[in-house]
């Protein structure tokens, strides 16, 4: 379970989270939405520990971020955190980067061995994972950074836009599947950030929509549909509910080219 707890944080003198309060239940898909700006990353580093908000804390587990260092490695061995853009090192190959990765959270080499290659056949790295990270492109990068946050067996997974970063198709319809399996299989609880209402949609148990900060809605489909007024799509719901004009700049927009 991870607890955000009345969280607060600025930049200088630019409020990015506002009092933000959210609940994720263990074995839950939460997806955080939000148009650019709204404090999505902001609020996915400081659930991952990477910074301490102004007020307020996160818990892991009725475990406090950044309170101790123990406490801190305690969440960080059951805790895996994934970035937009994640770093990887460029002098080495794809598979020695996914044993070194797992072997950080403590997996097994046997464990490790038989895991790695399943890895690369599910996001078709097969050819490339004894090559340099060097020679891979943007997309295979993208796939080699989410094998490796699924090569350490944390139950808790928190993923800035993973669908995003130039991954194909195949590579999306592989990480929908994943994380219902985790969901279903492991009890994996796992956060992501994402601004794609349809990939949300397929996988997501409840989704928290944010605005200025402020967590503007927290529920799942069904009951964000019901506040929405409309039985439509995602897209329609979060506009409705988290963008509401963003059709009258669109129509706007087309009147101020007919004039």
């Amino acid at each position: 379970m991870i607890d955000v707890v009345n969280v607060s944080h600025h930049y200088r003198l630019k409020p990015v989270l506002r009092h933000v309060n959210l609940r994720v239940n263990s074995g839950e898909v939460v997806a955080i939405m939000g148009p650019n700006g709204s404090g999505k990353t902001t609020l996915m580093e400081i659930m991952a520990g990477l910074m301490a908000p102004i007020t307020g804390h996160v818990e892991v587990n009725g475990l406090r971020r950044r309170r101790t260092a123990e406490e801190e490695l305690q969440i960080r061995r059951q805790t895996v955190w994934l970035p937009a853009e994640p770093w990887l090192p460029a002098g080495t190959s794809g598979r020695q980067w996914l044993m070194a990765v797992g072997r950080v959270y403590q997996v097994s080499d046997e464990q490790l061995m038989e895991h790695v290659p399943r890895l690369a056949s599910l996001f078709n790295l097969e050819e490339q994972i004894d090559q340099s990270i060097t020679s891979y492109s943007t997309g295979q990068r993208k796939k080699l950074a989410l094998a490796a946050a699924m090569v350490t067996d944390a139950p808790v997974m928190l993923l800035d836009e993973p669908f995003a970063g130039g991954l194909d198709p195949s590579g999306i319809i592989a990480l929908k599947r994943v994380f219902q399996h985790h969901r279903t299989q492991r009890d994996a609880t796992i956060v992501m950030a994402t601004p794609v209402p349809e990939l949300v949609e397929e996988v997501a148990d409840r989704v928290a929509m944010l605005r200025e900060g402020r967590i503007v809605a927290f529920d799942t489909l069904a009951n964000l549909r019901r506040q929405a007024g409309t039985e439509g799509r995602l897209d329609e719901v979060y506009e409705r509910i988290a963008s509401p004009h963003t059709y009258e700049k669109v129509e706007s927009y087309f009147e101020g080219g007919n004039r």
